[in-house]
């Protein structure tokens, strides 16, 4: 089989069930600890109550993580890396940031790491790390960042001169699989530096602790025994594992238990827990089992390194034994010629399967790009276990949780159940899911893995996951919250990127989010008037005020982005219903209700004041219970968003479904205050195909409305659209309410405010998911007006473009920021004297979460964000239309 066609057979396999090539994967987090499932305090207090402090030595309740780890789909088993430099007061066996509290911006990752590779299967992985040489300073980064205000920037770890004369090992660890349950791993170590140099280096092999908290039934403990170079673990559900290293390492074992006496002066469960190797490597203590056997495993290398030089080694495990056999076997992997040649296998069926990706045209710089979204979003999954109603009343082997907990965080969710693999939106800062995140994911993911896709987006359907008021899951901060009503846009986009032939998936989809938009009329919509409030709709501090605590006024904040994402999610499920009515003409009459709804939600947001005349702009409107209104005038995103409300019906559609065609012009006809929402054809310009447009933003408005979106002063940055216009920069927006003022002002970089929360920032930044709508939307426009509808782009520059070219524009000025610049520095990472854009760094490729509006500088999470993985849909999508 050619090297292309291997990884798409492996797909097709697991997709038929014939063999479980997703079995194993990229599934450990990069960080458990300070977040809510193991938070067990009163007040909520994630970041106190598990500090990274506790993290080497306390077991944890719900996942693992570690370094460059891989397990099962039910994290059974985890496999990671831990290394010492020898002068580190602990091991390095996970990623180090900053806790919320700690951050001048929130929580911060303050290391510098990369996931380089990954095929859609795990078939092949790759990922780098860049370790110091000299102690690593984590009280200085705590102690700089916690005297620098939110006004200032973060201190980084390079910040601190620790990779001054390249005196750090960049650490690569490769996987390639030979079955789906058999791995080779290869751990490479470069000294960097100008120097001899020594490196501890421990392949790591666990057992997720699910005995400690088994209760009345209790579970069987598994084992690792320990023999030289070869580790044998035994589960009662998994089986046997073998896992082999070469060389003549020594063997180091001990408990996945927590150190009850070094946390709180209490005996433990064993006399040799978890932070028994780090104790015993890092203080010479007698920590580790001389029996050689227990549920936490390392083989121990001491690297000598010489300056400039690289070691090897090489590690192979795999599934040896049905749960059923009790003794170990004789089974050892091969790590000869076998080996070799699984892993050059797996390195070269990766590249064949980029290359027909990719196809043969696009230039290296951005298949690296491309390749390296990839990888993200693949080392992006994680196993995420989250029992809400076991933790809020805590387990029966366990202290009950403070009584408070049950009134608190997630008590309306008792029926949450999460044991699933799911994509993260960064796997240290946000190590858990997001509605809205994970929408726009699936469609990035959906370009390589439709499968993994789509099954995403029904698992948030699932009535263990939704509400049973029809709520979709926000996120576990706080499951209530409100994210925006994107899951119906992304199915449409998976379905269509898979081919669109699925009409189960779409129809599965759909019944469920007929439940959520129900929920949205009746709870979101509170007067019933067709505006839509949300509150928070994940834009955080857009507005002058917190809206996720609701107004500081008696009254009701109806929001533009928030109707203008209803409108949307009723264009979304009317197209739904116009491809299911293809093979079922009982969906005709939802299409019907549906582009019913949009045209009352549509004519709602201008009678009821969303629209400004005079700015020609769409704002916020603060409804007071004196009838009142106050126009909250802040150019932002908020405003922009309704252009994301559209869709053409062809005429064969509106042919092939009279029923519909007829209400429309029934409609119209009845009601021609609303027309104005619909375009024919025939008014489009000759070249426009027949059919209508549908859209919350007519022609003429829409000119209008691109007048201050395509304005370098206002939200036009170099980079993509700003979040917040520039204007207000010299003019902020002010307002005083019941005595108190508020005011947005524009700020391109990280929140200079910490009022709202969080570390994110939507006053200025440049932020992929809704540039990358509004890229679609003028698709969408320009399709149906052709060459007859041209705009002044930039404003002020005297150029006249149609609206693909401009959605062309955008989309480059987004890749941009990815990409090396003519000098070969990358926009994201500043300018030439930033580390990250020296040799041997900045080939290495992150995906910011959002990006400087002025400066493109990226911001926030580092390590692929999973929206911004949409940078590989843009340059494929160019590449497809033979732009490229």
């Amino acid at each position: 089989m050619s090297d292309d066609q291997a990884e798409r057979n492996r797909l097709r396999r697991a997709d038929e069930g014939l063999e479980p090539w997703r079995a194993w994967g990229p599934y450990l987090s990069e960080r458990a600890w300070g977040t809510v499932r193991e938070d067990y305090s009163e007040h909520g207090s994630a970041w106190d109550y598990f500090p990274h402090d506790q993290a080497r030595s306390r077991a944890y309740r719900w996942s693992e993580d570690g370094l460059a780890g891989i397990c099962d789909e039910k994290q059974t088993f985890c496999f990671g890396l831990a290394l010492w430099n020898g002068v580190d007061p602990i091991l390095k066996e996970r990623i180090f940031g900053l806790a919320g509290p700690e951050g001048n911006h929130g929580e911060d990752a303050k290391e510098c790491w990369w996931y380089t590779d990954s095929t859609p299967t795990h078939s092949w992985l790759s990922w780098r790390y860049h370790y110091p040489q000299a102690e690593f300073p984590y009280e200085q980064l705590r102690s700089v960042n916690a005297e620098r205000g939110r006004d200032e920037t973060e201190y980084e770890l390079p910040d601190t001169g620790i990779f001054d004369d390249d005196r750090y090992w960049a650490v690569t660890v490769d996987y390639a699989k030979a079955a789906p349950r058999d791995v080779c791993a290869v751990i490479t170590v470069t000294n960097q530096g100008p120097d001899p140099a020594s490196l501890h280096v421990l392949p790591t092999l666990w057992f997720r602790n699910t005995w400690a908290w088994s209760g009345d039934e209790p579970e069987p403990v598994p084992e690792i025994l320990a023999d030289g170079a070869r580790l044998v673990g035994r589960h009662h559900k998994l089986g046997e594992l073998v896992l082999v290293g070469d060389g003549e390492p020594t063997p180091l074992v001990c408990d996945n238990e927590t150190n009850t006496q070094r946390l709180w002066g209490l005996p433990g469960r064993s006399d040799f827990p978890k932070d028994g190797i780090n104790d015993h490597l890092v203080d010479g203590a007698e920590t580790v089992n001389p029996e050689l056997r227990g549920t936490k495993a390392a083989l121990h290398y001491r690297l000598e390194v010489p300056a400039g030089g690289t070691a090897t080694i090489r590690v192979r495990f795999a599934a040896t034994a049905p749960p059923e056999l009790t003794d170990p076997t004789d089974t050892v992997p091969d790590l000869g010629e076998g080996f070799d040649q699984v892993v050059a296998a797996r390195r070269s069926e990766a590249d064949g399967y980029f290359a027909a990706l990719v196809g043969d045209d696009l230039p290296a710089e951005r298949v690296a790009v491309v390749r390296s979204a990839v990888a993200g979003l693949m080392w992006g999954k994680q196993f995420y276990h989250f029992n809400v109603a076991r933790w809020l009343d805590g387990d029966p082997s366990a202290v009950p949780p403070p009584e408070g907990r049950r009134f608190g965080r997630n008590s309306h969710w008792r029926h949450m159940y999460n044991r699933d693999i799911i994509s993260m939106p960064d796997p240290w800062e946000y190590p858990w899911y997001a509605a809205w995140d994970l929408a726009f994911q699936c469609v990035a993911l959906a370009r390589v893995d439709p499968t993994f896709a789509k099954q995403q987006l029904v698992l948030l359907l699932k009535e263990w996951y939704q509400h049973p008021n029809g709520q979709l899951p926000a996120y576990e901060w706080a499951f209530g919250d409100v994210n925006p009503p994107v899951h119906a846009w992304a199915a449409l986009r998976v379905f269509a990127i898979d081919g669109g032939t699925d009409h189960e998936f779409l129809a599965r989809v759909m019944h469920k989010l007929l439940l959520n938009f129900t929920w949205w009329v009746n709870r979101v919509d509170t007067t019933g008037n067709n505006l839509f409030e949300g509150g928070f709709l994940g834009l955080d501090n857009v507005g002058p005020f917190d809206r996720t605590a609701g107004p500081p006024v008696a009254g009701i904040l109806e929001q533009s982005d928030g109707t203008g994402w209803m409108a949307m999610y009723a264009l979304n499920l009317m197209e739904m219903a116009l491809l299911l009515a293809e093979h079922d003409p009982v969906y005709e009459d939802l299409a019907s209700k549906f582009f019913e709804h949009f045209i009352y939600i549509a004519g709602a947001a201008y009678t009821h004041g969303l629209w400004d005349d005079e700015d020609a702009f769409f704002y916020d409107v603060l409804r007071l219970t004196d009838g009142t209104t106050v126009p909250l005038r802040v150019r932002s995103m908020v405003g922009l968003l309704p252009l994301a409300a559209s869709t053409t019906l062809t005429e064969p559609t509106l042919q092939r479904l009279p029923e519909l065609g007829a209400r429309m012009r029934w409609l119209l006809a009845n009601a021609p205050e609303h027309a104005h929402v619909v375009t024919d054809g025939d008014l489009a310009g000759a070249e426009s195909p027949k059919g209508r447009l549908v859209a919350l933003v007519g022609k003429e408005l829409l000119v209008q409305l691109l007048s201050r979106m395509l304005d370098p002063r206002e939200f036009l940055s170099p980079y993509g659209l700003r979040s917040l216009s520039a204007a207000h920069r010299e003019e902020p927006f002010e307002v005083e309410l019941d005595g108190h003022e508020f005011r947005v002002g524009y700020e391109p970089g990280e929140s200079a405010d910490g009022t709202f929360g969080g570390n994110s920032n939507w006053r200025g930044p440049v932020w992929y998911p809704v540039n990358y709508l509004l890229i679609e939307a003028l698709r969408r426009y320009g399709n149906f007006f052709g060459d007859d509808l041209t705009v002044e782009y930039p404003v002020g520059s005297g150029h006249k473009q149609t609206l693909t070219q401009v959605a062309d524009d955008l989309s480059e000025r987004l890749v941009a920021l990815l990409l090396p610049d003519a000098k070969g520095n990358r926009p994201m990472y500043g300018d030439a004297t930033d580390l990250r854009n020296q040799p041997g760094w900045r080939e290495l490729i992150d995906f910011p979460e959002f990006f400087h509006g002025d400066t493109g500088v990226g911001l926030g999470a580092m390590h692929q964000t999973g929206w911004t993985a949409l940078a590989a849909n843009l340059i494929l999508e160019a590449t497809y239309r033979g732009e490229a």
